[in-house]
């Protein structure tokens, strides 16, 4: 009975299984998609083919040549010497110039502090620099100018301007080394001349010398009669103010003083140098 069970149920279950009709194979079909695929495949060579070709055929015309250097940003160093410093020349492949080489090269002129270049398609080149700003002279030995951030930038040659106030009291070992000290000092007289360009009553001219003491103090020297201003160590502004109240007064005298102490709070301390006749009596 039970034999008789399970071949019925065998049975059963073999009539439940699905029918699977082989179909063949459509060649046709087949090939129509591989013929498909071969053209697709054939055109993306012939296109990157085509564009490469077309690529190298645009770089060796004229069209990407230099024909023209934009210059800006320029006002202490020519065009000429920017565009020779450059080595771009007219006819050079745009695509062939190293922008950033080219821009680290002309920022070895000491007047320049950073140049940048760019390209301007199809056959301009832009040159953009940014120019130092002298303000003082400072003296390590040599004669080297001072620009507006407080680096020490230039040794000065023939046919340099000496129209500046002259900065004393350095060690060029010293600042070679970027002592922070000495960094912040220089940045201060920057900040004081920078002050001083804005004044009516003691302009920057009337100064021919800032010199740094020791202890770190600033002391000017008038260009008329060398008058020692003693300044200290801060609050150069507030100070500054004190002397212009009494400085038209002092003026007509200074080449009789020997030096203005305006280190004594709410006050101008003025030396008289007594002559030799003065002295006797």
């Amino acid at each position: 009975m039970r034999d008789m069970k399970q071949q019925k149920k065998g049975q059963k279950l073999r009539q439940n299984r699905r029918k699977v009709n082989k179909q063949p194979v459509d060649l046709r079909k087949l090939l129509r998609r591989l013929l498909h695929v071969c053209v697709f495949g054939l055109s993306a060579v012939l296109l990157v083919v085509g564009f490469t070709v077309l690529i190298q055929l645009l770089l060796a015309s004229d069209l990407f040549r230099v024909e023209s250097i934009q210059v800006e940003g320029n006002t202490l160093i020519e065009r000429d010497v920017i565009v020779g410093l450059s080595d771009i020349k007219e006819g050079d492949m745009t695509f062939d110039l190293d922008l950033e080489l080219i821009g680290r090269k002309i920022a070895e002129n000491p007047w320049v502090r950073d140049a940048h270049v760019s390209r301007i398609f199809p056959r301009q080149v832009a040159i953009r620099t940014v120019e130092r700003v002298p303000k003082a002279i400072i003296n390590l030995d040599y004669l080297y100018y001072l620009d507006d951030r407080g680096e020490v930038f230039k040794v000065l040659s023939q046919g340099d301007s000496l129209d500046y106030p002259v900065i004393t009291g350095f060690n060029r070992d010293a600042l070679q080394e970027n002592d922070p000290e000495n960094t912040r000092q220089l940045k201060r007289i920057v900040a004081l001349i920078e002050n001083l360009e804005q004044r009516e009553i003691f302009p920057l001219r009337e100064v021919s010398e800032i010199h740094r003491d020791d202890s770190g103090g600033m002391t000017l020297f008038t260009r008329q009669g060398a008058v020692k201003v003693r300044l200290g160590r801060c609050d150069y502004e507030e100070k500054i103010d004190r002397l212009e109240r009494i400085y038209p007064k002092l003026e007509t005298r200074l080449s009789m003083l020997d030096y203005i102490d305006l280190n004594v709070d709410q006050r101008v301390i003025v030396r008289v140098e007594r002559t030799a006749t003065q002295a006797r009596g």
